[in-house]
């Protein structure tokens, strides 16, 4: 689904705005409601599913495994058939693209379902991926992999002949812990998920709809104990998809950097494990204010109100990291422009997401002289409030990483400082409202076709 590949170039500094806009829907959310949709009986209602490329490339997988998916305007109808119902031709090739959600969650969906024998492979960023705990986990519960000792796509899966319920203690990975519950889901017997560390929960939000295949306890460490019981009825989803929090923290880092400027997002998630970045940029002096706040969807949703503001070095600890996984990028551009030395803590695991994040954001600050310091598990970034490399250029290599494409075409509005981003068309992998959403805020920027 991937447009061909395109460049964009920021020239010019963003000028104070006051709107009013809607987010892209939130994509973990829309790929799940499809995926365990498909695995439910009768017919799944979706709303406001996201179109995004990570989005289709869900559809496209589910719909090579026999589920039918029709869309009729804005709802999408998914007609599932309960557990056990997928079927694919042996060697089926499941092009799960830029998405390391689809490629987690389709592969623990797989594992335990009966007689699949498929071939998974991604884009070539996520090809570069290693994917050795998947692998490991998904052999306990009996699935097998080949070529043997190879971790990364493409692979051919090989699902288990008999899946048994296995015990899984997780960390801050949702994704892993929701390919564990997916194949638990047709396992025999009982799988036990203890939360080490609290990670991201649309997946059990959404099976929390049927009360007899999921229970959520806390344990005597108050650590979220999680049992799945397999082989189960699935009753069929009724699905409005909030805005994305991910998405809205880009427009949220142009609002407090841009004097005299106010902005207001309608209807996103605000999922407690979702919202670590606005959290911890309040701690730090950020303007943001959450208002009209509800369930829907067994989500928390609401809207997001931000003022320009003067924000402390930011101090990040390894806490922050599961709710904020998607958001370091932006927060490392927000750190660049805050005077003073800012460290993010507990950040080793963004060195295997669409690139190096921290890495490659450091690449990025150098070319307009803010230092950096970066090891294994902490970055510190030497702020400033005035960029006085403003005549230079920010040059972004083809990376495969909408994030970074994001952060800095942000960085440039803030400042002023050109740039060229190649690989933009990546965005859409997550936001393709992004640049819709930019131009009416005011930004002006040139596209670059290939």
């Amino acid at each position: 689904m991937l447009n061909k590949s395109f460049e964009v170039i920021i020239s010019n500094k963003i000028k104070p705005f006051k709107k009013t806009i809607n987010i892209d829907a939130n994509k973990s959310i829309s790929k799940r409601s499809f995926i365990i949709a498909s695995i439910s009986h009768n017919i799944s209602k979706i709303d406001n599913a996201l179109e995004s490329d990570d989005v289709h490339s869900t559809i496209n997988c589910l719909e090579k495994l026999g589920t039918k998916i029709i869309k009729k305007n804005r709802q999408y109808l998914i007609y599932g058939k309960g557990l056990g119902s997928l079927i694919a031709k042996k060697n089926t090739v499941l092009n799960v693209g830029n998405s390391g959600t689809c490629a987690r969650l389709i592969t623990g969906l797989c594992s335990t379902s009966p007689n699949i024998q498929i071939k998974i492979k991604g884009d070539d960023s996520l090809n570069k991926r290693n994917m050795s705990k998947l692998i490991k986990l998904m052999g306990k519960f009996g699935a097998t992999f080949y070529p043997k000792n190879k971790v990364k796509f493409p692979l051919t899966l090989v699902s288990s002949d008999m899946p048994i319920g296995i015990n899984y203690i997780a960390g801050s990975s949702a994704q892993l812990k929701s390919a564990v519950i997916l194949a638990a889901l047709n396992s025999n017997g009982v799988t036990n998920i203890t939360e080490e560390k609290e990670s991201r929960n649309p997946t059990e939000n959404m099976l929390l709809q049927n009360p007899n295949v999921i229970k959520i306890s806390r344990n005597s460490k108050k650590q979220n104990y999680i049992k799945v019981f397999g082989k189960n009825y699935l009753n069929p989803l009724r699905i409005s998809v909030p805005g994305d929090p991910s998405s809205a923290a880009f427009f949220t880092a142009l609002t407090l950097f841009t004097p005299n400027s106010f902005l207001k997002m309608k209807n996103v998630g605000l999922n407690k494990r979702r919202i670590g970045f606005y959290h911890l940029l309040k701690k730090h002096g950020a303007k943001i204010q959450f208002i009209n706040v509800k369930k829907i969807s067994g989500e928390t949703v609401g809207d997001i109100i931000v003022r320009s503001s003067s924000l402390k070095p930011i101090s990040a600890s390894e806490k922050y990291y599961p709710s904020t996984t998607d958001e370091y990028v932006i927060l490392f551009i927000c750190a660049a422009l805050i005077k003073g030395v800012s460290k993010f803590k507990g950040i080793a695991d963004l060195s295997n997401k669409e690139s190096s994040r921290a890495l490659e954001v450091k690449k990025i600050l150098s070319q307009i002289g803010i230092r950096c310091k970066l090891s294994k598990d902490v970055m510190k970034i030497y702020g400033t409030q005035k960029i006085e490399n403003i005549k230079k250029i920010i040059n972004v290599p083809k990376l495969g990483d909408h994030r970074i494409a994001m952060g800095t075409f942000i960085l440039s509005l803030i400042t002023g400082i050109k740039s060229n981003i190649k690989n933009f068309e990546t965005v859409r992998t997550s936001s393709p409202s992004f640049l819709n959403i930019v131009s009416s805020l005011g930004a002006k920027y040139e596209i670059k076709k290939k």
